[in-house]
């Protein structure tokens, strides 16, 4: 069949051939794209039968294909603009939301999504569909599925005139700043309509609206009334009613909460919001776009009923984040189909709707970085959610952290309206937080009861997991003494078993509650956070495959006079602590059984100590062998 280099995945034919992946899928069905094989659940087709039928059907190739053509288009990572990662990047067709949308007809919606699920890309994609522009936009779309929707869609490209605001970036430590910062971003959004000032009728108003804007001596009352002003000049300028979409509504309430002006963010949103959204005579509909739905506060009041997307609702639910189908094209396409498993592993597991979701974010960085399988989601902000929740950690609290962090399920009844400031008031409402902000996801379908919502939640993945443990850990590690520490480190570099279990049940003792041992997750938490001090002398890897299973904790050399250290945990409720002898020696001899070395043999370490550690309440046992 000739190598992979040679061929092209049905996503890229569809580009090329200028036709929906499910044509070329059927044409491929038909033997019509000769030498097409189907190594998985899509179609593998020759580069040159491509290029024979883009021939005949007078089709051009591609300038980025007339040097090369078989280089690969590049991963779009972090570029938020539709126009170039449709046309210079492989892109993921999310166009259907398009169709959607103006089939419901609804007046205003909002989509909450965690971070990095691709809010940004949807509402760049609206924009340059429904945008009436100088440049025809239409050919950004031809190739899109959108197309094949029909004229009704079609008629819509490039019929109205839009607003786009993002207040992704507002993120300051007090209110002073962040209203300017919002400042900022609706004066650009002004600026970018300087059309306006060429019509004679309204040229004073809007002049002296943005002079004003541009020197910061706008009121608070204009500011809060510029959307509706906006729309209103935008609308008798073009004889057109105006889209609103506002991408990342909730980052300056978020900020607002966290660093303590929240009253005075919520009080301007609710009356800039309502003055674009509510009763607006000039709007067309708006789309927002956040984490959270803020309602209890009455930030929604009135907004003409708007419609609440979330992650438990079925429609919508594959156009944020990959589908299985879309993150297989892919592979496929990079040449990454043998590593899906692991692709799986640490990017999947999120349910919306009853759609299986990948992490969009971090599938992209993988496959931009040759296949590096990382924790790329967790990089992109402080998880500052779960930092929040872990300052008042309470027993019940912990006990559900410790099953989800075992890959265990929780159940819980759900608040879907969530309000900062009464984020922390139980644990229904916090478990609904983490599900909002894709920290934890439902493993079935939620069940609609007389009394509310209840669900299942887990943990979605190994890279949400890697979350937990640094957080919680250093949550942990900020509670304990730079003695107690000392002594870790001194117990491991003597390989003293002795004085390690002395060193960690007199940590337990001083710093954690009867109810947080409840677990063997946080148990390996707590011990990965109290050897974190040890990284400028090993690499600390945790769960990782060696050997025949997944050891719980790692940590190899960077000198290879240190030996490698490995470590297995296991856990009993008190009332079983008499069995911690037992225990330490089973977990020690899994290490062996299991062959958990082989990873550290395999990088040159030839000196190993394996313990085995075992743990009840506030009690340890620790056994060693080398």
């Amino acid at each position: 069949m000739g190598n992979y280099s040679e061929y092209v995945g049905t996503a890229e034919a569809a580009k090329l051939l200028q036709m929906t992946g499910r044509r070329v899928a059927g044409l491929c069905n038909e033997g019509k794209l000769s030498g097409a094989f189907r190594p998985g659940r899509n179609w593998k087709i020759p580069f040159e039968t491509v290029k024979k039928y883009m021939d005949a059907k007078g089709i051009t190739l591609p300038e980025y294909y007339k040097e090369n053509a078989q280089d690969l288009l590049p991963v779009a990572v972090g570029n938020t603009s539709y126009i170039e990662v449709s046309s210079k990047c492989y892109y993921v067709d999310k166009t259907l939301l398009i169709r959607d949308l103006i089939d419901d007809h609804n007046m205003v919606t909002l989509f909450t999504r965690p971070r990095r699920f691709g809010k940004t890309l949807a509402i760049n994609t609206l924009k340059t569909f429904f945008e009436k522009s100088e440049e025809d936009t239409s050919h950004y779309f031809t190739n899109k599925k959108i197309w094949e929707c029909g004229e009704k869609y079609r008629s819509l490209q490039g019929a109205y005139p839009v607003i786009m605001l993002t207040f992704k970036d507002v993120k300051y430590d007090n209110w002073q700043d962040s209203r300017e910062a919002i400042r900022l971003v609706i004066k650009d959004e002004y600026k970018r309509h300087l059309e306006l000032a060429g019509n004679s009728l309204m040229y004073s108003d809007v002049k002296n609206c943005i002079d004003r804007m541009e020197t910061g001596e706008i009121s608070d009352v204009e500011l809060s009334r510029a959307l509706l002003n906006l729309t209103r000049m935008l609308a008798e300028h073009y004889g057109s009613k105006v889209v609103i979409l506002i991408d990342e509504y909730d980052t300056p309430i978020q900020q607002g909460y966290s660093r303590g002006f929240y009253k005075e963010v919520i009080s301007f949103m609710r009356n800039f919001l309502s003055g674009g959204l509510k009763d607006n005579l000039y709007l067309a509909f708006g789309i927002l776009t956040g984490i959270m739905r803020i309602s209890k506060e009455n930030l929604f009041s009135g907004l003409n009923n708007p419609i609440v997307n979330t992650v438990l609702d079925e429609k919508y639910s594959e156009y944020f984040g990959f589908t299985e189908d879309e993150v297989l094209e892919m592979a496929e396409y990079y040449d990454r189909i043998s590593a899906m498993e692991e692709i799986r592993f640490w990017y999947d597991g999120y349910r919306f709707g009853k759609k299986e979701i990948y992490n969009p974010w971090s599938v992209t960085n993988y496959f931009a970085s040759g296949g590096q399988a990382r924790p790329y989601w967790a990089n992109t902000s402080d998880n500052e959610i779960i930092r929040e929740i872990l300052t008042d950690l309470t027993p019940d609290i912990s006990e559900d952290l410790s099953k989800v962090l075992q890959g265990k399920e929780i159940q819980v009844s759900l608040d879907m309206e969530v309000v900062y400031p009464h984020m922390k008031d139980g644990n229904d409402t916090i478990f609904s937080f983490l599900l909002l902000a894709g920290y934890l996801t439902p493993a079935g379908k939620p069940e609609e009861t007389e009394f509310g919502t209840f669900a299942s939640l887990r943990l979605p993945n190994a890279e949400i997991k890697r979350i937990y443990n640094t957080e919680i850990l250093s949550w942990i590690r900020s509670k304990q003494s730079g003695n107690i520490i000392s002594e870790i480190e001194k117990a491991v570099y003597l390989n003293d078993p002795k004085r390690l279990q002395e060193a960690l049940r007199k940590y337990m003792v001083t710093s954690i509650s009867f109810y947080d041992g409840a677990a063997e997750g946080f148990y390996h938490g707590m011990v990965l956070g109290l050897v974190a001090s040890l990284s400028t002398k090993y690499y600390i890897r945790s769960n990782r495959e060696s050997g025949e299973g997944r050891f719980d904790l790692q940590l190899e050399p960077k000198d290879k006079v240190l030996p490698g250290i490995l470590m297995e945990f296991k856990a009993v409720s008190v009332s079983e602590k008499d069995k911690l002898s037992e225990l330490a020696e089973e977990a020690l001899a899994q290490t062996e059984d299991k062959d958990y070395q082989r990873e550290l043999e395999d990088r040159g370490v030839s000196d190993i100590v394996s313990y085995g550690i075992a743990f009840s309440g506030k009690n340890v046992e620790v056994r060693i062998a080398r």
